[in-house]
């Protein structure tokens, strides 16, 4: 059941192939058009080192806010034919290279843990490729019933992040 008011929801952009800042900017312009959901703000993109193997390309990440009222579940179901459509597959090594992966961080406050769908995402409080641009979305975000965004992103340091000019 849709929620019949706005929740403010996060999601984490990033790409290593085929023009990484291109698929992100292809990847706004999707957000933008969801269905009964507005992109009121995107950070900007950031090129960092691969989480995983380090035998691939680095990213390049970005985070995204919205006002929506989809549930968090469908919401996640639009994000992935995002994904899909820009040809991401999920069938190689894991946090290995892809064409765009988006992640939702947050929705409102809540507090999911299913499976598929783990909110606040799992890895939002120790990866400075997603603190840092949601520090520059949501600086006085406070994470459901935890500590602050910019408590996280200052304990988390840089891990290598390098803004790109605009």
């Amino acid at each position: 059941m849709a929620a019949d008011f706005l929740v403010p929801a996060y999601v984490g952009l990033g790409s290593n192939l085929d023009d990484p800042a291109a698929q992100l900017h292809a990847a706004l312009a999707a957000l933008a058009r969801l269905p009964r959901s507005r992109l009121v703000a995107h950070s900007a993109l950031y090129r960092n080192p691969p989480m995983g193997p380090q035998d691939q390309p680095e990213f390049v990440n970005a985070v995204a806010g919205l006002l929506t009222t989809l549930p968090a579940a469908e919401l996640l179901g639009e994000l992935q034919g995002i994904e899909a459509a820009h040809g991401r597959r999920r069938d190689g090594p894991r946090w290995g290279p892809r064409t765009l992966d988006l992640d939702l961080l947050l929705h409102g406050g809540a507090r999911v843990d299913s499976p598929g769908l783990t909110l606040p995402h799992p890895g939002l409080t120790a990866r400075p490729f997603v603190l840092i641009p949601l520090l520059e979305l949501a600086p006085g975000l406070r994470l459901p019933g935890g500590p602050m965004i910019a408590q996280l992103a200052a304990a988390a340091g840089d891990g290598g992040l390098a803004r790109l000019a605009p």
